[in-house]
């Protein structure tokens, strides 16, 4: 029997739907509320044009970052000898184009790239080899997390962990997932062995991301990430494994930090909190209005675009250089259920307060509800309950 609650909404066998957090803004609106609106509506007001994917622009984007990141490296294997103080501008620099290379690869993992499997399976394989992540392992998780966002149980990045899990982990996994910056170098290990409370492999054809007719893909990604390792080897005895880790190391390392910033912020951070989903309350609609687009000033171009992720989320097919069009012409439709990203200076460092804040406070979701808000453990945060 349902009885009514507080704040009205149903209790199911004494349970409430809505479990620990839900939040109203200053105007009444509830982010958890079913839209009023449908996909096909969203559909409807975006250009056709939006929708046209152009290979040779996606190709000239591709070799603009390579003549970037070859003149990053020509620079600094000139400069190497001369000055240390290059050294940390050089790597910044060229830890953002490993990341815009990744946009790019992430582009051809969607077939937004172009109108070809083909085409995008080669560049795919390419770029994102070239920053060791197995193209089509990554490609079909990602799948998994755009086809299931916002679900509990069932998304596949960054995904919300269920207090009774949350309890099992040891203290060390709790430190390194909830402590600054630790959580910001973890893509590599989710490559290895995904997240907290479930397991598999990218490298894995028989892991429990892939079904058997997708085995073959995996062993093909996974080769060519094997190729991109001994090259590396080989280059680290041709140059010196010291140049090296200052011309790629260092490097793959800011990559990864923007990656895992980049990606935890597109669904966690914004200000008030947003839910996550099970069972019945679960929809692509609903779960995908729960990402966030973010302004990272002067990188939107450098990023591709990234961070224009509503649209993106809701219509992976859409190309990069169309989303904000896209989402212009999307958002009367949205209404309240698009967030206005915050208004970012040359460098996004207002994101820092919105990234330390979620980790700090967002630590699990309760076991019960199908529709759920992130939670905070005291303990860790060192605050008494009351």
């Amino acid at each position: 029997m349902a009885i009514p609650s507080a704040n009205g909404r149903k209790i199911q066998g004494g349970l409430e739907d809505v479990v620990n957090g839900g939040e109203e803004d200053e105007m009444g609106f509830d982010p958890s509320a079913p839209p009023p609106f449908r996909v096909a509506e969203i559909r409807a007001a975006i250009p056709k044009h939006c929708w046209v994917k152009n290979s040779w622009r996606s190709l000239a984007y591709v070799l603009r970052d390579i003549l970037v990141i070859s003149s990053l490296v020509a620079i600094a294997i000139y400069l190497k000898n001369i000055t240390w103080v290059f050294w940390p501008l050089y790597w910044v620099a060229q830890g953002t184009m490993f990341w815009a290379l990744f946009v790019l690869g992430h582009d051809c993992g969607h077939g937004s790239f172009s109108n070809s499997s083909r085409l995008n399976n080669i560049i795919g394989h390419l770029l994102h080899s070239s920053i060791l992540v197995p193209y089509h392992g990554w490609r079909i998780s990602h799948r998994t997390h755009h086809q299931n966002h916002g679900h509990v149980e069932n998304d596949e990045s960054w995904v919300p962990i269920p207090e009774k899990t949350y309890k099992t982990l040891d203290a060390k996994t709790k430190f390194f997932r909830f402590k600054i910056p630790f959580p910001m170098f973890a893509y590599p290990l989710y490559l290895l062995k995904r997240s907290p409370g479930k397991s598999g492999s990218h490298f894995n054809p028989y892991s429990d991301l892939f079904s058997p007719d997708e085995r073959h893909y995996i062993v093909t990604s996974t080769i060519c990430w094997g190729v991109m390792v001994v090259l590396l080897f080989y280059l680290a005895n041709l140059v010196g494994p010291l140049l090296l880790f200052n011309l790629y190391g260092i490097p793959y390392l800011i990559f990864v930090a923007w990656l895992d910033i980049v990606t935890y912020l597109h669904h966690h951070g914004y200000e008030q909190k947003l839910p996550w989903y099970r069972g019945k309350e679960w929809s692509y609609l609903r779960g995908g209005l729960t990402t966030v687009d973010r302004d990272y000033g002067l990188l939107n171009n450098i990023h591709h675009d990234i961070g224009t992720h509503v649209i993106h989320h809701l219509f992976p097919q859409i190309p990069h250089y169309h989303l904000i069009e896209a989402t212009k012409a999307a958002k009367p439709v949205l209404g309240k259920y698009y967030r206005e990203p915050q208004k970012s200076g040359l460098i996004p460092v207002h994101l820092i307060n919105n990234l330390t804040r979620s980790i700090q406070q967002d630590h699990f979701v309760s076991d019960v509800g199908d529709i759920v808000y992130y939670q905070t453990d005291n303990d860790m945060t060192g605050k008494k309950r009351h």
